[in-house]
């Protein structure tokens, strides 16, 4: 068990996390002036006298009670013990500070899963969050920015959701880098299922980290609270692709209201899923392309992104894989997918797996079973090979 509180605090934070939900200011306010022994013992208490949780109705106050009646926090402790986990409470030695700045909306304790210190690796994080539905770009970018800051040794936080934020997971995991995922349920759960191994990944890694005891599970209040542990465990808040109305979008926001850095990666201009992006950096959050540039604005003075040579390109954001075989299309006329795995050095599957992602992001056409590069991408590769 961690060092830090008392043990009768510890199963008392614990229990509250079963009778409140994440983000709950009423009960912020109780556990500040009370204490969670005092508070949990007022739920509890056969009768409660009038004015004893004040700031809530009798119909609020009785769901709370009939859910402390319930609670069993030695069951919930034991189970998060079995996985070799552990029930963070504030005044802990792993406590991550930070958490600190949420005020009444602070969590009542954290569940984790994973061996490194949370505290520690809060003090350098970064959280990647996006859309679910994001495109190709949307995937390639939050990894790359991802695997940019895993290798910088920068802690990469998200949701663990589909989309950008399981892309920017896998992009930490692939340098064999930090990363954290906050979740809207219990550490014990799988959500979503198609995740069972990304997660399983995560705890082996890096840390698993929920507001909801073992077996809760994820509503959609439960994932927009979520949101603020994300904005208030990081340094920053890069935001890859998200629509008007996403919920990254209030990662950011909360992070902004805590002080902390608000980045945004543009998109094309024609995509609805940048456009809450785009109004992001209308409204005064940076715009950064990779890590470099990321860590310039999060980092310490000195970490400074290299000189850019010319503009960044779309073309400049591809992975090698992808490249290699961009270059072996040549600039006037059309190949076999065959053709084209032998110009780039790779096999036929590996090369129409590029190719199809190539196409998704614009830069080849199809022509039957013959590929060439399309129109926008001729001039950028004719550039890159001097005329050629």
């Amino acid at each position: 068990m961690t060092a830090g509180v008392g043990e009768e605090e510890r199963r008392a934070r614990a229990a509250l996390t079963r009778v409140v939900e994440p983000g709950d200011e009423h009960a912020g306010r109780w556990l500040r002036r009370h204490g969670p022994v005092e508070l949990l013992a007022r739920l509890t208490a056969p009768t409660l006298g009038e004015g004893a949780l004040p700031g809530a109705g009798k119909r609020r106050i009785g769901g709370y009670r009939m859910r402390a009646a319930a609670v069993r926090p030695e069951r919930d402790l034991d189970r998060v013990a079995e996985l070799g986990g552990r029930f963070l409470c504030p005044g802990d030695p792993e406590w991550p500070g930070q958490l600190d700045d949420l005020g009444d909306a602070r969590p009542v304790g954290l569940w984790v899963r994973g061996r490194p210190d949370l505290r520690m690796w809060a003090l350098r994080s970064v959280a990647v969050v996006g859309a679910r539905a994001c495109t190709p770009y949307g995937a390639h970018v939050s990894g790359s920015v991802a695997s940019g800051l895993a290798e910088r040794g920068w802690v990469v936080v998200s949701g663990a959701a589909y989309g950008v934020d399981a892309a920017a997971h896998r992009g930490a995991l692939s340098a064999e880098g930090a990363t954290v995922a906050v979740l809207a349920c219990g550490v014990d759960a799988v959500y979503p299922s198609g995740h069972a191994e990304l997660l399983r990944r995560v705890v082996e890694q890096g840390l698993v980290v929920a507001e909801l005891p073992p077996g809760a599970h994820p509503t959609r209040s439960r994932f927009v609270l979520r949101n603020r542990v994300i904005a208030a465990l990081s340094r920053g808040t890069v935001v890859v692709e998200a629509e008007y109305r996403s919920g990254s979008l209030a990662t950011a926001r909360a992070a902004e209201r805590l002080g902390r850095f608000t980045m945004g990666v543009p998109g094309p201009v024609t995509s609805g899923l940048s456009a809450g992006v785009h109004e992001l950096l209308r409204t005064g959050a940076v715009l950064v392309t990779d890590a470099d540039e990321v860590v310039e604005l999060v980092g310490d003075i000195g970490d400074l992104a290299p000189a850019r040579r010319g503009p960044v390109l779309p073309r400049d954001l591809l992975g090698p894989g992808c490249a290699r075989v961009l270059e072996a299309l040549p600039a006037n006329s059309a190949l076999h997918g065959r053709n084209v795995a032998e110009r780039a050095g790779t096999t036929p599957d590996d090369a129409l797996a590029r190719l199809y992602e190539l196409h998704s992001l614009g830069f080849v056409e199809r022509r039957g079973d013959r590929w060439q590069l399309a129109a926008a991408a001729t001039t950028g590769s004719n550039a890159r090979r001097g005329g050629a």
